[in-house]
């Protein structure tokens, strides 16, 4: 297999993680909303895998695109429009196109779900706060359930 088609299938990869992303963080609003704290906790281990199998495909795609710059003896930095200029082949625009959406719609969601997040924790707090000057002792109990700002 050519390092052209290596590269074409770990872009295919990525594309289908950064959708499975993608669906995990809307699925993540939904919980956010319902204050579903276990179910928010399984959501955010299914991200944390994601994102590191992502990782873990962007540092192969880019060992690849060094093999490719080696064998065609070219001293630019190789990205996906340079790529695609280099070998003429339009699979390559295509999936830069949709990494480009996919990545811009993760980080509105992701911007969107640590909004959320920020609110229901302030609604949570002032909750406390409203119950404590009446009397009512609260007592904090830590649940283990961290949200996640990485992405």
């Amino acid at each position: 297999m050519s390092s052209v088609d290596c590269i074409k299938n770990i872009l295919t990869e990525q594309i289908n993680g950064y959708r499975t992303l993608l669906a995990l963080l809307q699925r993540e609003r939904e919980c956010i909303v319902n204050l579903n704290a276990g179910a928010i906790e399984t959501v955010s281990k299914e991200k944390d895998t994601i994102v590191l199998r992502l990782r873990l495909l962007e540092d192969e795609r880019k060992r690849l695109l060094d093999v490719f710059t080696a064998e065609t003896k070219n001293n630019d930095t190789m990205t996906l429009q340079r790529l695609y200029e280099v070998t003429g082949d339009k699979d390559f625009q295509s999936m830069r196109l949709q990494l480009r959406s996919l990545l811009q719609s993760i980080e509105e969601l992701n911007a969107f779900n640590m909004i959320l997040i920020g609110r229901s924790l302030s609604f949570i707090n002032n909750s406390m706060n409203f119950l404590g000057s009446f009397g009512v002792d609260m007592q904090q109990k830590t649940t283990g359930v961290i949200f996640s700002k990485e992405i």
